[in-house]
């Protein structure tokens, strides 16, 4: 009787595809400084996950079945570094996916990309030509419904509105800039943040020297009024 090996084979689930990030330095520069303006944005939400070009393993078993999202959030999963993310194991996907597409991906980012987040569940898609030479209008959205993905409808400006990151999302020039819809604002991208530190330190100083200003006025108005009274107990002749 021939024996059977029980033996499980290791199944080996790459972190790395070979392919270099981005396409051009637009694409590049996007990519890593989304990643990291998101990563600051949810420091403070603990299950708020942010990654980009990192291996999403999404089938157990089956190491070809793999996507590289240039940036993606996912709700409901504790930070924290990863070599690779195994859906199954970490039980969430996506619920924002952002791809940086160009020349060599805008087929398969319309296409097999956009079907398999989709089946995969990922409530928002949108898409980026930095460039603006491969889509039309440049930045896109997409809703699930269902099964299925509806465009988003922009803004008269071209916002498009992310109600999973609440935010809004423009394109300025070959930027992707975000509005926090709660304040208003504009969040500051990580290589705009040198500019905007030392603009914030500038107010500060100004705010110092104003209230250093507004300190000595008010003991020089003091000083004025002590004078004042002691004239005035003069004249009564209190001071006799």
């Amino acid at each position: 009787m021939t024996a059977i090996s029980t033996t499980t084979v290791a199944i080996d689930y790459p972190e790395s595809d070979g392919k270099p990030v981005g396409e051009t330095d637009a694409h590049r520069r996007e990519i890593l400084y989304i990643v990291d303006t998101l990563d600051r944005y949810f420091a403070d939400v603990p299950d708020v996950y942010v990654s980009g070009n990192l291996m999403f393993y999404y089938e157990e078993g089956n190491p070809s079945a793999v996507v590289s999202p240039d940036v993606f959030v996912v709700k409901g999963v504790k930070k924290g570094l990863r070599r690779i993310y195994k859906l199954w194991e970490e039980g969430q996907a996506p619920c924002v996916v952002i791809e940086m597409t160009s020349r060599s991906t805008r087929l398969e980012d319309k296409g097999n990309k956009r079907a398999l987040y989709a089946m995969l569940g990922v409530r928002e898609y949108f898409l980026f030509d930095p460039l603006g030479e491969y889509l039309k209008p440049p930045l896109q959205g997409y809703t699930l419904v269902g099964t299925e993905y509806a465009a988003m409808i922009p803004d008269p400006d071209g916002k498009l509105l992310s109600r999973e990151l609440g935010m809004k999302l423009y394109r300025d020039d070959t930027y992707l800039r975000l509005i926090d819809l709660e304040t208003g604002e504009e969040v500051v991208r990580t290589d705009d943040l040198g500019p905007a530190l030392r603009a914030a330190e500038e107010q500060a100083r100004a705010a110092e020297e104003q209230a250093r200003a507004e300190a000595a006025a008010r003991r020089l108005a003091e000083e004025e009024l002590e004078l004042l009274r002691a004239e005035l107990r003069r004249l009564r002749g209190e001071d006799s």
